[in-house]
């Protein structure tokens, strides 16, 4: 992974050297060739099938930092908050949904992020009574780029004493350097999306093996962290379940259970959009040929019973390795959280109560 990244230069839009970070980020990449540019300088692409992964935009930031998840009224949302420090990731999954942001290629971190921290400080501290579960791996990997965006160095310390909030680094990467030489501990967590290592291999493009992602939860699990892992996009495919056992095993040998905060799980879904660019950007790839539907939501999904079989495998070879791990869905119905896996929070407010239980659990005040 840290050998794969390469920003060829740097896009510095207007306004950007008014903050401290955009010039740390330029000594960072030092000998890198940095093109000065326009806040309003075209932001489409000549060829839609490229990405734009090796350059990196720094932007003074107009828009949300701190905004709920996009959920939906037809499926238990976790009323997790996305923090939102930037745009765009060097990995190129086939099944990410940022392929299909035409209008904004290239790799782009908000430079303005500890201006806007002080105020995202004052919304939490004026609700002291309230549970904030954050986290930057929204739109985009939270570690690919700490090394250039610093990250871990800025944020942990922003969370130190809040006692009402929890941030989580969600990754597919081992670039974890960064957060072992951060001193700070307390309401850390760090995540790893995992899938099967056939998928891993075959669809997750640029991304560590199963196996690095592991090593590095191990070192900072050992290094005092919690972690948490994401099942999603479970993806169907020959042998699947034979693929996930490998999976859990491998989380068997490198990790702690005690550790773990939550495991969640989601089916691969996407918009319809994203299909013809999956198909012209990913050629080989065999994800879409299940059979799939319409949700509720307007995403394509495979179908309910299947989600369910695939849900309630994962729940059993998981709890018999760790029975209390915080296991919960991502955007599924109530009928399909009692079907595969016994019970359900019945409504977004009931899942959001667990995980804050959770959280004071793991966190205690």
């Amino acid at each position: 992974m840290k050998a794969d990244i390469r920003i060829d230069r740097v896009l510095f839009e207007e306004g950007a050297d008014d903050y401290e970070l955009a010039s740390l980020i330029l000594k960072r990449l030092n000998g890198v060739p940095v093109e000065k540019i326009s806040q309003d300088t075209p932001r489409q692409r000549d060829d839609s099938s490229n990405m734009d992964k090796e350059t990196l935009r720094l932007v003074p930031f107009k828009g949300e930092f701190f905004k709920p998840c996009p959920g939906t009224k037809n499926y238990i949302c976790c009323g997790y908050q996305i923090l939102n420090v930037g745009t765009n990731c060097p990995m190129d999954c086939s099944y990410c949904i940022l392929q299909a942001y035409f209008n904004q290629p290239s790799l782009r971190i908000f430079v303005n992020l500890e201006q806007e921290l002080v105020r995202i400080g004052r919304i939490l501290d004026e609700h002291p009574e309230s549970v904030f579960r954050l986290g930057t791996g929204e739109f985009t990997d939270s570690l690919a780029l700490d090394h250039i965006a610093g990250w871990s160095k800025i944020l942990p310390r922003f969370f130190e004493g809040r006692k009402n909030a929890v941030l989580e680094f969600k990754t597919k990467t081992d670039r974890v350097e960064g957060l072992l030489s951060s001193p700070y501990r307390d309401r850390i967590i760090v995540s790893w999306s995992l899938n099967s290592p056939d998928m891993a291999s075959g669809e997750e493009h640029g991304a560590p093996s199963i196996r690095k992602r592991l090593q590095a939860a191990k070192r900072c699990m050992e290094e005092g962290y919690a972690v948490g892992f994401h099942f999603d996009p479970l993806i169907l495919h020959p042998k699947w379940k034979d693929g996930y056992m490998r999976t859990i095993e491998m989380m068997d040998r490198y990790i702690d259970p005690q550790r773990i905060i939550w495991i969640s799980m989601g089916c691969l879904r996407y918009i319809p959009a994203l299909k013809p660019v999956i198909r012209r950007r990913h050629p080989g790839t065999h994800i879409l040929d299940g059979e799939f539907i319409h949700g509720l939501d307007g995403k394509m999904r495979y179908f309910k019973p299947i989600r369910i079989e695939v849900y309630a495998f994962m729940r059993e070879q998981i709890e018999k390795w760790r029975n209390n791990s915080g296991l919960y869905l991502c955007m599924e119905s109530s009928e399909v959280w009692t079907e595969s896996l016994g019970w359900s929070p019945k409504r977004s407010r009931g899942l959001s109560n667990y995980l804050d239980r959770r959280v004071r659990e793991f966190f205690i005040n």
